[in-house]
């Protein structure tokens, strides 16, 4: 069966409506939602309980609307980025097998989009920002890509994880069993939980080999360029959503990958959306893409040299507002200029994922609209 990708409006923390309506406009059931990847309102921190609530709505409607059981509809990877930072709306990005049409038949010798998913081992407190947790979340996209029918590593474009970080609840239990932890501020320990993921993520899918555990969280040379990692209080082990294309499974969708180099780079944006297959101009507005883009998958950080081409910010020692709003309420506005749409993936905490200042971006389109695209 081919996949599809929906990107659904969240009307509220408990609205699936439109999920409903996707799945009448594409035929395919509840069972045949394989992932979720989700913006929710909150201020997508250490105790951003839209997350948790949202979690709970997507899997009760699993188990209500299809015939999983509880413990079925919790092994399906639903990520889920907090935080609606400026223009960014809240939406669910829907990714679907269905059944095969005339547009599947026709596009199996062309590359399509594919969709892996694994849930890794339990990672424990003391782990997050050390190698096992790296080698754990690297398991994890290797069964995801085997999953997806992936061979060649270059044909991924996108790995979105969401991993546990760390609270007071969770640093007191390594405590109880005689463990330390790699950082015990719980805001920070997001950016670590998302670095450590990231390596993990590059060492699945062969971007570079096992780092030094002294290299997480501050070599920001090394990076990932199709990591996008989330972390939150949801659960303990690292849930893996995968995305790349391949030949012979047919479908509408494919997906491309490049990276801002900082929050500006709005040409990072356009280079993913060529790379997925839309030919744009030199100088593309969002009329040149024609219909084709799906939506776009962005992970952003703010600089840590506190410049952006050379110019001072300020949002480093910003003691009100948390740096990373700042960020992603910028990026969240480059991007919905550049697509139309302020409807966009924009995540941040990007700490290894892309390069410092900037982050990856993954754009996926609907092949069948790209010529009306050119």
């Amino acid at each position: 069966m081919a996949f599809v990708v929906c990107k659904v409006p969240m009307e509220h923390v408990q609205d699936t409506a439109g999920i409903e309506a996707a799945m009448r406009e594409w035929n395919f059931a509840a069972d045949d939602i394989v992932a979720v990847v989700a913006k929710t309102e909150g201020n997508g921190g250490v105790n951003d309980i839209s997350r948790i609530l949202v979690d709970r709505v997507l899997r009760d409607f699993l188990v209500a609307k299809g015939s999983r059981t509880r413990a079925q509809a919790l092994q399906v990877p639903i990520a889920l980025s907090g935080g609606c930072d400026g223009v960014i709306s809240p939406h669910f990005n829907i990714f679907a097998r269905v059944p095969e049409d005339d547009v599947s038949r026709a596009s199996k010798d062309e590359l399509r989009l594919s969709v892996g998913f694994a849930v890794s081992e339990r990672i424990l407190p003391e782990e997050i920002g050390r190698l096992p947790m790296v080698e754990k979340v690297a398991a994890g996209v290797r069964k995801a890509m085997k999953e997806a029918g992936i061979v060649d590593p270059k044909d991924v474009h996108f790995v979105q994880t969401k991993t546990p970080l760390l609270t007071a609840e969770r640093i007191a239990d390594a405590k109880r069993r005689g463990k330390d932890v790699f950082k015990t501020e719980m805001m920070e320990s997001m950016a670590v939980s998302n670095a450590t993921a990231a390596l993990g993520i590059g060492v699945g899918v062969g971007e570079f080999g096992l780092p030094r555990e002294d290299q997480i969280a501050r070599d920001l040379n090394l990076y990932s360029s199709v990591a996008s990692c989330s972390s939150g209080v949801e659960q303990d082990e690292a849930q893996v959503v995968l995305v790349g294309n391949r030949k012979g499974i047919g479908g509408r969708f494919r997906i491309g990958h490049s990276v801002m180099k900082d929050v500006l780079d709005v040409e990072g944006i356009y280079d993913a959306i060529r790379k997925a297959g839309v030919a744009l101009p030199e100088r593309p507005r969002p009329s040149d893409l024609g219909g084709a883009l799906v939506n776009c998958f962005i992970k952003c950080e703010t600089d840590p040299s506190g410049r952006l081409r050379g110019r001072r910010q300020v949002s480093l020692n910003d003691s009100d507002i948390h740096h990373t709003h700042h960020t992603k309420a910028v990026v969240g506005a480059v991007a919905a200029a550049a697509i139309g749409d302020p409807m966009v993936y924009c995540s941040v905490a990007a700490l290894q994922q892309g390069p410092a200042g900037g982050g990856p971006v993954a754009a996926i389109i609907d092949a069948t609209k790209v010529k009306a695209a050119k």
